[in-house]
């Protein structure tokens, strides 16, 4: 049996988190206060029912719109660095050991800051959330589906010139439905040319040919979310009947899938935990990792995703060791850095849990 207790103990690797969707209620109202900016409640715990209610209305369009809220008080330099830190220190809290965390900069020059500006701040804000609290960190700059494909062109070249400095890869985020990830070749063949990172949002608000096109046309080594690769899938309970020549290219590839259970159900992606695809990779051996997605949007951490699926899924620490180091394997760092982690890290601290847990093994 796993307790929360338990749970906030182990290490813990999180590969999908927003930046602009975990920002401290508390923060948004003194950002906002501050720069004069209107948001709907300055109560921080009204503010965060307030986006929480708004993101669970099943629709990825609609939960989407919260954003509008944290992004406008996101718009200075000050602001990003202190948001940046404030994210390592609540990652930390969590006892996550590693985090990769993306946003999308184009986002956020209402204010006049250009790109390069608002990366530097940011990863200044990382730096110093990593001296302070310990986590380590990679950044992914996210393009837009619904924008010009010069734009990604942009975000790509972008994201290639910060590899040096905390930059670890490059991401489309937005709504799926009428907004196909090949429309934006040239940022992802940009990327690949420069032997760079790609994760892709795909299979989230639409099917399996979202997925199809973010690995075989535009070259995602990751794919966020996922929930409808269960289409190419026959499956009576757990167990896999058959699978489409999809499924089986991403499980014999290993490609990595970037799991977010609470933000799947609020969307849309998955109607309940019931039935949520997590378990069907998971039980059939396809590379997962739990992610929280937008932890305020969801009101959520990766404390309480991995209790949903200790509670749903009947997880152990033997099943939470094994998805942190499918997360870790799968993280865009360099190979030296990600075996320090699993190592120096991850395994010493899953050791010492058993132990704890089970003194006889």
């Amino acid at each position: 049996m796993v307790t929360n207790e338990m749970i906030k103990k182990i290490p813990k690797v999180e590969l999908h988190h927003h930046l602009d969707g975990g920002v401290r209620p508390g923060t948004i109202v003194e950002l906002a206060e501050q720069g004069n900016i209107e948001i709907p409640e300055h109560d921080p715990e009204k503010l965060a029912d307030w986006i929480h209610r708004g993101a669970d209305r099943k629709n990825l369009a609609l939960y989407l719109e919260g954003f509008a809220v944290t992004c406008g008080v996101m718009q200075t330099k000050e602001a990003l660095i202190r948001i940046a830190r404030e994210t390592l220190e609540d990652l930390a809290i969590q006892n996550i050991k590693y985090a990769e965390i993306r946003f999308a900069p184009i986002l956020l020059t209402e204010q006049g800051l250009n790109l390069e500006e608002i990366v530097k701040a940011v990863l200044t804000g990382l730096k110093e959330g990593r001296q302070q609290f310990g986590t380590d960190y990679g950044l992914i700059l996210c393009a837009m589906r619904h924008q010009p494909a010069a734009a990604s062109l942009e975000m790509a070249e972008l994201a290639v010139s910060f590899r040096e400095l905390g930059v670890v890869g490059f991401d489309i985020a937005g709504d799926e439905h009428g907004h196909p990830p090949k429309r934006h070749l040239d940022a992802f063949q940009h990327i690949r040319n420069k032997n760079f990172n790609i994760t892709i949002h795909a299979g989230e608000a639409f099917g399996v040919e979202s997925i199809w096109q973010a690995l075989q046309i535009c070259g995602a080594h990751r794919i966020g979310h996922a929930t409808r690769l269960l289409d190419d899938m026959v499956v009576q309970g757990t167990r896999i009947e058959k699978l489409g020549s999809l499924a089986d290219f991403i499980r014999d590839k290993r490609i990595p899938l970037e799991m977010c259970l609470s933000s799947n159900i609020q969307t849309g992606a998955a109607p309940s935990l019931d039935v949520h695809p997590f378990n069907v990779y998971y039980k059939n051996d396809f590379r997962v990792s739990l992610c929280t997605d937008n932890p305020l949007m969801s009101n959520t951490d990766l404390v309480k995703e991995m209790s949903l699926a200790s509670e749903y899924f009947n997880l152990g620490i033997r099943d939470f060791e094994k998805i942190t180091l499918n997360a870790m394997k799968s993280a865009f760092i360099h190979y030296d850095e990600r075996l320090r982690i699993i190592y120096d890290v991850l395994k010493p601290g899953y050791a010492k849990i058993r132990q704890e847990t089970n003194p006889t093994e």
